[in-house]
């Protein structure tokens, strides 16, 4: 009997190692292509190998047995391999979907500890200002009405500084978090563009620059936010304002074409290559290829990120070009038709 069995146990290594061994080279020359393929073989060895077993065992000889295993692996194999592919196929678009999660999760975690950083520094600096110009009043080191005045003003101007990043911070989160929730309405771009452009003539002749708005004749309707779209184009003007130097122009313009756009084109310096990718990320400033002008209020470096949110809300866009000279943001959204009279 032990010798018998010696015996089959060789002849089926005889029929089976072939098969594995021709199985895995396959798979190496087709490894990272074909997932289904990969799936296929695997299957497939497994089964061949049984079958060139029994073939080696029965020494080449066509048996009622050798036919009764070759039907039985046949109906396996029709089973077996349509339900590899498939199981395949959902196991491997798991594992990318958790890939993926894991990466956005590393990015969040990433952006999330820059902002931290950047905001602390940004909240440490008008905070300690505050201390100092607080401690003076307190200590009666300044007792001239004219500097006590002066003290005032400048604590008032960074608290509200500090006020607005903590807004900042707080629709940030909301966005980060997809709890902002928006009652969109019917409205004609155009009429932002031009309430827009009027409240930030005041801050645009203080940095010495010309704000000018241009307009389609017909009306541009979009379905939106008033305050919310309101809030993305004076993010972009203020941003626009804040990097182009004295004696520069900044148009702010609407139109459309398969969809609604409104752009804000200036005059300054650009945006550094590098920085194009990472301009709407919470709390990225850039380099100093895009130099500051007058009228930047040192903010908390969130106005764009809050733009680029409020806009994927909207199911819109926001992007970044270089001109010469300057920079243009622009943003789209889907256009609505205009009613018709009487309609």
């Amino acid at each position: 009997m032990p010798a018998d069995v010696s015996g089959l146990i060789g002849l089926a290594l005889i029929g089976t190692l072939p098969v594995v061994a021709a199985g895995a080279l396959v798979l190496r020359l087709i490894r990272n292509r074909l997932l289904s393929t990969s799936m296929v073989i695997l299957v497939l060895i497994p089964t061949l190998a049984t079958l060139t077993g029994f073939v080696a065992v029965s020494r080449l000889m066509v048996t009622d047995e050798l036919w009764r295993v070759a039907v039985v692996l046949t109906v396996v194999t029709a089973v077996t391999v349509p339900a590899a592919v498939l199981l395949g196929r959902a196991q491997a678009r798991q594992l990318v979907w958790e890939q993926q999660m894991l990466e956005q999760e590393r990015v969040a975690e990433q952006s999330r500890r820059e902002l931290v950083s950047w905001v602390s520094h940004d909240l440490r600096t008008p905070l300690a200002g505050i201390r100092a110009m607080g401690e003076a009043l307190a200590d009666g080191v300044v007792d001239a009405d004219a500097d006590i005045t002066r003290y005032g003003l400048q604590i008032v101007r960074d608290t509200t500084r500090l006020s607005a990043m903590v807004d900042d911070l707080f629709e940030m989160s909301k966005i980060n978090a997809g709890a902002l929730r928006l009652h969109l309405e019917p409205l004609d771009l155009r009429e932002l563009v031009d309430e827009v452009c009027a409240a930030n003539e005041p801050a645009a002749a203080r940095a010495q620059l010309t704000l000018t708005a241009r307009q389609p004749l017909t009306r541009v309707m979009v379905a939106a936010s008033d305050q919310a779209l309101t809030r993305v184009l004076t993010n972009l003007v203020g941003n626009a304002i804040a990097h182009t130097p004295p004696g520069g122009r900044i148009e702010i313009a609407a139109g459309a074409d398969d969809q609604a756009w409104a752009r804000v084109t200036d005059t300054g310096p650009g945006i550094a290559p590098e920085d194009l990718p990472r301009i709407f990320e919470a709390g990225y400033r850039g380099t100093t290829a895009r130099t500051p002008g007058l009228g930047e209020s040192g903010g908390s470096g969130m106005g764009l990120a809050i733009a680029a949110g409020l806009m994927s809300v909207h199911s819109g866009t926001i992007t970044a070009t270089n001109r010469e000279p300057g920079a243009r943001l622009e943003i789209r959204l889907p256009r609505l038709s205009p009613p018709t009279a009487g309609g």
